[in-house]
């Protein structure tokens, strides 16, 4: 995929951590406090934010892990990075991932699988190096053989912002099938089971059907939609929903049906006719 924009777009907005719940003491409480000898004081106050932890625990508890998905597999970047790995500035997060974007590399299909981690290797410097972007855009790169390879750096758990999608960068994950899948070539089921995996996984976090569309705000104005405006996108979208481009190519394109009902079942959802 060649014609999307490197990573400076990515650095723009900063999701800013909301206060816990038990630093949200009630009025009235704080007046009785006052009012207390100091050690009953510390007392009451200790009560008062357990009291509230437990309310906010059973209001956020089950519900936001009702659909969560197993994490699949995934080799580190570390193992196929190696020391090839160069200096960058420290990595940037979202506060949740609300859909995914999934990509092509536009690299050749016949490799062997073995080789991939070289392959990545060259993906990694030919972004940080010719296009001098700061990492690989990707979040993740999956290869034919159905192997989930972690991409940009940040950690596979959190929600990195990565440079993927021109535009819809935040609250996204960036999965490239590693290859290039224009009309007519196969796909095959290894890779896609993958994407679909990784994606059950990520955005059951947020509770996010991958069969839904999500809202997400454009940042920039060279995606498909004006810089502040909110788009409504699939969950699990090509990269041609939010910029133009045919990436992530015709074949894979056709198979993202696929993939959301594969991730949907994953996620214990009923995807029954």
């Amino acid at each position: 995929m060649r014609d999307f924009r490197g990573p400076r777009e990515a650095r723009e907005r900063r999701a800013v951590p909301q206060p816990g719940a038990a630093a949200r003491v009630p009025g009235a409480v704080r007046v009785l406090l006052g009012c207390l000898p100091g050690l009953a004081a510390v007392a009451a106050l200790a009560l008062c934010a357990s009291g509230v932890e437990r309310a906010a625990a059973t209001h956020a508890g089950p519900a936001a892990d009702r659909y969560a998905a197993p994490r699949p597999p995934i080799v580190s970047r570390s193992d196929w990075l190696g020391d090839a790995v160069r200096e960058q500035p420290p990595p940037r997060y979202d506060d949740k991932v609300l859909a995914v974007f999934v990509h092509h590399t536009d690299t050749p299909n016949g490799y062997d699988c073995a080789d991939v981690p070289a392959i990545l290797r060259g993906v990694y410097t030919g972004q940080t190096g010719a296009r001098d972007w700061d990492d690989i855009g990707y979040n993740f790169v999956v290869d034919r053989c159905g192997t989930i390879y972690e991409g940009r750096a940040g950690g596979i758990d959190r929600a990195v912002t990565g440079a993927h999608t021109q535009g819809f960068n935040h609250r996204t994950t960036g999965i490239a099938a590693l290859g290039t899948f224009t009309a007519g070539v196969p796909v095959p089921d290894a890779l896609t089971d993958a994407i679909a995996a990784l994606a059950a996984w990520k955005l059951g976090g947020t509770d996010t059907d991958p069969r839904a569309k999500v809202s997400l705000v454009s940042s920039n104005g060279l995606s498909r939609y004006a810089a502040g405006a909110t788009a409504t996108l699939p969950a699990v979208a090509g990269h041609d929903e939010g910029y133009q481009t045919s990436c992530p190519g015709a074949a894979l394109t056709t198979r993202l049906p696929d993939i959301r009902e594969e991730a949907s079942r994953l996620q214990g959802r009923d995807t029954r006719p």
